[in-house]
């Protein structure tokens, strides 16, 4: 969520400063704007919206000046208004801000009893005041930010610069990533390393409650008690060149489309056909040891760790609870010994999966994480890292992220298995697991037929979705995705809940996914699918051609997907509920890849 973006240069860096803001779109955002410091002045350009607006508007009014900041803003204190956008001026000080300050109110409080002016409703001018009146009782910036990092409660990613000191720029995070950048004659402050990749390959990555002071000689790391630190510099494999869709219409269709190679990708990092067997990156601690399994994620990924549930159980029987990451600290878990704790997340800086992770930490739980960024604070506080490869994901719904994640589940179940001295044939889910490719391969096939029937959908208010087993928390991301991109209201069930409650919902209007492969559960879901067809129900049934041939009758679509293991299923099922939710999507005209409201990377509680 949000996106900075610091240039500290030896030429103009406006340009620059909007090409790192680009690279930063896909965490999503409804405003941006940038700051530089020219002739000892500020010079600002803002604009609501996309940054097509605020690049018509430094078209229209070019920013001069060597040393800038940039920010892209999701609102959350203050509507997206231009006065509500980042950066925020106060006196000689600029700010900008990803996170939220929690205090904000007793501080803004205190500032307004004094006599100072607010501009705008959020909370980062909080943080500009506070700055600002201590460089005015005659703090120099270094020491002004130093002094205010303490009083701000909450998470946070700053960047600072100061009129009066044109040469400098200040950085600071707790809660909320930030990295710095090394270039030669200039250094540089992003959000990630991706924002850094065309002008620096040579990043650090800030440690928590770090704070920074950046000239173009030099890069000063001091921690939380204000000592000086040294951290690693690291080339960041980043590369420079903007993502594009390629042939696609969104960045979403693209990422579906890309599926069979980067779950190929990952899993060859899991599989040793040639020894039979599924491996996991080393560990120091005895995997046969763990007793019980906690995963914690948010969102996609909670759906990822249910189907996970299935697999460890049935597979290694060991006991798996699952929880929403905003929920588990809250409830005060009992964390047993010989527990593994497993975070998954694709950014590896989801905000309540990281407290979640430190939660566990703190706890003394040993803990894992399925994680996309390897560079990430998540990636970098696990005990175990098992990461996925799907690269970098632009759409803000997830879906090559998601597969590849179920992809490294399956391994990560397999492994517990084997340890435990209970998975079998080693051979055969090797064998099933490298079919995924072209099973998934083999679903995009059917593409066109999805497309052709998805306005039968997009006229919907209300639909349900229905799995049973693995395929229950795959009807819970398809309601999930269909939600996220085309705004219609979706539910998943499990299918022997329907009538429980939820099939008093069905009539003509609701239509009714089932996602049903033919296997040991497909009588008892089609089962609860006939009860909802007796009752008028427009089913399109999602199955293989036996599920098909045997209940796709009276439905208004079906879509074949290949015959594979029930082990399986789940990635490659995960296509064509993908696939359903995007061209709705593109019937209904919605936008796509940064659906209203939602944040790629939600880096606060």
């Amino acid at each position: 969520m949000c996106g900075i973006v610091g240039i500290m240069g030896g030429e103009p860096v406006a340009d620059r400063l909007l090409d790192g803001l680009k690279r930063l779109e896909y965490r999503g955002y409804d405003s941006a704007g940038i700051c530089t410091i020219h002739d000892d002045r500020f010079d600002r350009r803002r604009a609501p919206g996309k940054l097509k607006n605020l690049a018509q508007r430094l078209a229209e009014e070019p920013l001069a000046g060597m040393a800038g900041i940039a920010h892209t803003r999701w609102a959350t204190h203050g509507a997206p208004t231009e006065d509500n956008a980042h950066p925020h001026i106060v006196g000689d000080v600029v700010v900008v801000h990803n996170g939220i300050i929690e205090n904000f109110k007793p501080l803004r409080d205190e500032l307004i009893a004094q006599g100072r002016e607010f501009r705008s409703q959020t909370d980062t001018e909080v943080v500009a005041h506070l700055i600002a009146r201590e460089i005015e009782n005659g703090a120099a910036p270094r020491a002004a930010l130093a002094t205010v990092l303490p009083m701000l409660h909450g998470a946070f990613a700053l960047g600072v610069m100061v009129r009066t000191h044109p040469d400098l720029l200040l950085g600071a995070r707790l809660g909320a990533p930030l990295t710095v950048g090394y270039g030669d004659g200039e250094n540089y402050l992003g959000s990630d390393a991706l924002a850094l990749a065309p002008l620096t390959q040579r990043i650090a990555y800030l440690e928590e409650g770090d704070w920074v002071a950046i000239t173009r000689e030099a890069v000063e790391i001091y921690d939380r008690d204000n000592n000086a630190v040294t951290r690693p510099i690291v080339n960041s494999g980043a590369s420079g060149q903007l993502i594009d869709k390629g042939n696609h219409r969104h960045f979403m269709q693209k990422e579906i489309y890309e599926q069979p190679v980067v779950v190929a990708q990952t899993l060859r990092s899991y599989l040793r056909p040639l020894e039979s067997k599924v491996a996991l990156p080393d560990m120091d601690f005895d995997l046969s040891a763990i007793e019980r399994v906690a995963i914690v994620a948010c969102g996609t990924a909670s759906y990822v760790g249910m189907i996970g549930k299935y697999w460890i159980e049935q597979l290694a029987r060991v006991p798996v609870e699952v929880d929403v990451a905003s929920e588990y600290r809250y409830r005060d878990p009992v964390l047993l010994p010989n527990t593994l704790g497993i975070v998954i997340s694709q950014s590896g800086e989801t905000a309540d999966t990281l407290a979640a992770l430190r939660h566990m930490r703190a706890a003394g739980v040993t803990t894992a994480g399925i994680i996309n960024v390897p560079t990430s604070s998540m990636a970098r506080e696990v005990d175990l890292l098992m990461p996925t490869h799907a690269g970098p994901e632009i759409g803000v719904a997830s879906t090559k992220a998601f597969t590849c994640q179920l992809a490294v589940m399956a391994a990560f179940a397999a492994n517990l298995a084997r340890a435990k001295g209970r998975l079998g044939d080693e051979a055969d889910v090797v064998q099933q697991l490298q079919q995924v490719p072209e099973a998934m391969s083999e679903a995009l096939g059917h593409d066109g037929d999805i497309e052709a029937m998805a306005p039968k959908i997009a006229a919907a208010r209300d639909v349900l979705y229905l799995g049973r087993g693995p395929e229950f928390p795959l009807a819970l991301e398809g309601a999930l995705k269909l939600k996220e991109i085309s705004y219609i209201h979706a539910e998943g069930y499990a299918s022997g809940e329907m009538k429980h409650g939820p099939i008093a919902l069905i009539d003509e209007a609701v239509p009714l996914i089932v996602i049903a492969p033919s296997g040991p559960l497909f009588d008892k879901t089609v089962s609860n699918m006939q009860e909802a067809q007796a009752r008028g129900a427009q089913v399109v049934l999602i199955s293989d051609a036996e599920g098909i041939a045997q209940a796709g009758e009276n439905t208004i679509a079906t879509i074949e997907m290949p015959k594979v293991a029930p082990l399986i299923a789940p990635l490659v099922y995960a296509v064509p509920v993908q696939l359903l939710a995007y061209h709705v999507a593109v019937a209904k005209g919605t936008d796509v890849d940064q659906p209203r409201n939602l944040a790629k990377s939600v880096t606060v509680e």
